[in-house]
């Protein structure tokens, strides 16, 4: 037994990255679980491997007495000085309790409460390795997708999984594919992968920026706020330390080197860099470009900007389904309400303003207005955007009459 153990110590330490002592331990636990009655049926009962031969063997604790013994925690003072000449009534010794047929027993143990303990072990293991890189980048290979769109994804020393929740929703996922991802959490507990990784967190951009941008990595230029829909858009805010460092142009690198590295790894994700600062009309004017801002209303009671841009720079602020202006909203920490020059006296929400592009174009196109609110939800707020769409794209926005759509559009022409 012994040689076929240390056989199989050796094989699983090097196949799943386990040290021997924390196998041998594992081990002694699985026999120790497995052999409690059959060996010896004392209270305190240890099993002890011998690491270099692999030899395994059973100790009791036991209380000397003076009388015949009561129990199997006890032995008789005559007996336990053969081992123990100094013993006396009261004592404890430990008591080798190994078995004639203890290589049997220990092998049956091994294949019936090893695993569990090993698997144990795999968790502390995972936990160790791991517990230091939590918010990191790790990098792996995708070895499965479950029936549920969970990706699988092996780290060599871990497996971790990439559920839907975390993932880009546009991004389609392979075996074998090499794969980067955010750790989120190290659970020991669970029957399944140790490790929850995330592609969807913005986390994850500030750490793709802090691996290629080596001004963040010193510390000389800062993340000082990201907003993100993954997949869609993101909008990183940075400022540098060093007057003679532009954090927008370190972030973008040489010839766009840089970004473009981040952009890669992200598939069809916009990246917008804007300089932060501590001026909350010059931060959100940063914010909202492309959009150029003409001037920045702040209410501090409400904590609410209200942005004033020209007529023709509406439609850029707000940006498609809304998303540049939410955004930027999520991005300052602020409300923001955007109107142009000649609306300056009132300055409509977000959904106002949707609700005003939606009456525009039921009444131009003569169509329910039920139909015109989801069209503009999906990004169509204006006549000329429809008429520019093909009519595959407009017939897949959900519930909408697309025959009277493309009548309406037809009668235009």
């Amino acid at each position: 037994m012994s040689n076929e153990l240390l056989t199989i110590i050796e094989y699983i330490g090097q196949n799943r990255s386990i040290s021997r002592e924390t196998l041998i331990k594992a081990l002694e636990n699985a026999i120790l679980s497995a052999s409690r009655k059959s060996i010896h049926p004392a209270s305190e009962l240890e099993i002890k491997i011998d690491p270099p031969t692999g030899t395994i063997k059973a100790w009791a604790t036991l209380e000397v007495v003076d009388h015949v013994p009561m129990n199997s925690d006890q032995i008789v003072l005559a007996r336990a000085q053969e081992r123990f000449p100094e013993v006396q009534v009261g004592d404890k010794v430990k008591w080798e309790v190994t078995p004639s047929n203890f290589g049997r027993i220990a092998a049956q143990a091994a294949r019936q409460n090893f695993t569990q303990a090993l698997r144990q072990a795999e968790k502390e293991n995972i936990s160790n390795e791991f517990s230091s890189r939590l918010g990191q980048i790790l990098f792996g290979t995708v070895r499965k997708i479950d029936n549920l769109g969970n990706v699988l994804i092996d780290f060599q020393k871990a497996e971790g999984i990439l559920p839907v929740r975390e993932q880009i929703r546009e991004e389609k996922y392979s075996h074998g594919d090499h794969i980067n991802a955010l750790l989120l959490k190290i659970d020991t507990n669970t029957s399944g992968p140790g490790l929850t990784v995330s592609r969807s967190v913005p986390d994850f951009v500030a750490r793709l920026f802090e691996r290629e941008v080596s001004e963040i990595h010193e510390g000389v230029v800062t993340i000082k706020g990201i907003a993100r829909e993954a997949g869609k858009r993101t909008k990183i805010a940075v400022a540098s330390s060093d007057p003679r460092v532009d954090p927008v142009g370190a972030c973008v690198g040489i010839r766009g080197a840089r970004v473009r590295r981040i952009t890669e790894e992200l598939g069809t994700e916009k990246i917008d860099i804007v300089p932060y600062s501590d001026n909350i009309g010059e931060y959100v004017s940063n914010a909202l470009l492309p959009a150029k801002v003409q001037s920045v209303e702040i209410d501090e009671a409400k904590h609410e900007l209200r942005v004033i841009v020209k007529e023709e720079q509406s439609k850029v602020a707000f940006g498609r389904k809304a998303q540049n202006v939410r955004l930027a909203g999520k991005l300052v920490g602020w409300t923001i309400k955007l109107c142009d020059e000649t609306s300056k006296e009132r300055a409509p929400s977000i959904e106002e303003q949707m609700k005003i592009a939606a009456g525009k174009l039921a009444e131009t196109l003569g169509i329910d207005a039920g139909d015109a609110e989801k069209l503009v939800a999906a990004g169509f707020v204006t006549v000329d955007g429809l008429k520019a769409a093909d009519k595959e794209t407009l017939a897949a926005v959900a519930d909408i009459d697309a025959d009277a759509l493309f009548a309406a559009l037809d009668n235009l022409d």
